[in-house]
């Protein structure tokens, strides 16, 4: 049972993809441990009159009719969650009603780092409320160290038994925060889970997740943080939404932490912290807006602007890693050959590139000298020394938020708190203009402190 009770506790699985025998399963069941649902639900609307059909899992309304050669009829299948596995009319998801598992209250906390007086005063104020149980938004600036002032609430929850999720839109968030927790709680299990991580079958006390993954869950945490709250796909993928308030446990309250957050996310917290300067003390670096006309007609016609070469040549000669930032994978796509003339050792990365993981390591260990991508590294990604160009940052995928994000890229580290930002333009946006006034209003408060 200890098996079974470890693998499904807190989750909700699809009874077929568990790694148990059905006999095991159905045994459970009629033990009463275990409760089946089915995948795709029918709730009457007002009066009986009408019936709609959404996804046990993930509440999508998304569905498409199939012959099923299962059932031999016509069935619905979920199309939003199907990566996950495929939930249909005929297929059952499970989850574990049967005793609670014993959490381990012996933790080790390993950290000997020191905060920040804002850093230990955000902490503070965010260990009050969870002990009033009031939802918290940590505001706080690229490079403040947001992560490392969860530390301590995260250890004081595991001590009381609590599960605990930190949960993100993004993986490469989720990859940068693994070995820095297994580091902290050197004695806790943990799990990433992300697509295409590998498989868990005990239980994890402590859960790094994309908001993806939590679909898969059910009333598991009794605490749940939401890193870079308002990042894409989380602010308009409903489902995602939907998959956090899902994860947690009935009465438990999400935290959220962000450097750019919405006013949705401002109204919806109890409790604010505000940190407006980095861990190491220095201003954050301002961006530099810079003309570059014609861009895209001087790629398709195999060359770089002059501006932009000459940047990426400063980088080089310095032997500085770089970022340039494109708004579309079309035109880095088209833009990667003319910067390989300059050093075969420049990549471009994307959302989908199988490889992104190791290009990112690459990068931080100095095997490539640069990378070209899209707006997916704007977040959760620290790279010592590294320098920043954005190629059309007047364009509408960036976004103010997505600007300062990009901006916090740069001077994170003690050793080289500066560096160079630079918005290569078409015409100053709205974007650009907030974007830099808001890390300007940022400096001006770390200047009062």
């Amino acid at each position: 049972m200890k098996d079974v009770q470890a693998f499904l506790s807190g989750r909700i699985w699809l009874k077929e993809h568990t790694p148990f025998s059905s006999s095991v399963i159905d045994n459970f069941i009629d033990k009463g441990f275990i409760t089946p649902h089915k995948g795709i639900q029918s709730n009457q609307l007002s009066q009986g009159k009408q019936i709609h059909r959404q996804c046990r899992r993930c509440a999508s309304k998304q569905l498409t009719a199939f012959h099923c050669a299962k059932c031999n009829g016509t069935c619905l299948y979920c199309r939003h969650c199907i990566r996950m596995g495929r939930v249909s009319s005929c297929t059952e998801l499970i989850t574990w009603t049967g005793p609670e598992i014993k959490s381990i209250l012996e933790h080790n906390f390993r950290w000997s780092g020191t905060l920040t007086p804002q850093q230990a005063q955000a902490s503070e104020e965010l260990m009050n409320s969870i002990h009033k149980n009031q939802s918290h938004l940590i505001h706080a600036v690229c490079g403040a160290g947001k992560t490392e002032l969860l530390f301590p609430a995260i250890f004081d929850l595991l001590k009381q038994g609590q599960r605990v999720c930190v949960a993100t839109p993004r993986t490469d968030v989720v990859l940068e925060l693994v070995p820095r927790f297994q580091q902290v709680f050197p004695q806790t299990i943990i799990h990433a889970l992300y697509g295409g991580s590998p498989e868990h079958t005990n239980y994890a006390q402590l859960i790094l997740a994309t908001t993806h993954q939590l679909l898969r869950f059910e009333e598991a945490f009794d605490v749940v943080f939401v890193d870079e709250a308002d990042a894409f796909p989380y602010t308009v993928d409903k489902s995602l939404q939907f998959a956090v308030q899902k994860a947690k446990k009935i009465h438990a309250v999400v935290h959220t932490i962000t450097a750019t957050p919405s006013d949705e996310l401002l109204g919806q917290a109890v409790n604010i912290s505000l940190i407006s300067q980095r861990f190491h003390g220095f201003l954050l670096p301002v961006p530099r807006f810079v003309g570059l006309w014609n861009y895209r007609k001087h790629m398709h016609k195999g060359e770089l602007s002059r501006k932009l070469e000459k940047w990426t040549q400063q980088c080089l000669k310095k032997d500085q890693p770089f970022l340039i930032f494109f708004p579309t994978i079309s035109l880095m796509e088209r833009a990667l050959p003319l910067f390989q003339q300059m050093h075969q050792d420049i990549r471009a990365v994307h959302a989908e590139d199988p490889d992104r993981k190791e290009k990112v390591l690459q990068l931080r260990e100095k095997k490539v000298c640069g990378l070209l991508t899209t707006t997916i590294l704007e977040r959760g990604i620290t790279i010592p020394n590294v320098q920043v160009a954005v190629v059309g940052a007047d364009e509408a995928i960036f976004t103010s938020s997505a600007l300062i994000q990009i901006s916090g890229r740069v001077g994170r580290s003690v050793d080289h708190p500066g560096g160079d930002i630079v918005f290569f333009h078409h015409g100053i946006s709205f974007a650009m203009d907030k974007a830099k006034a808001t890390i300007e209003a940022h400096n001006e408060k770390r200047s009062k402190l």
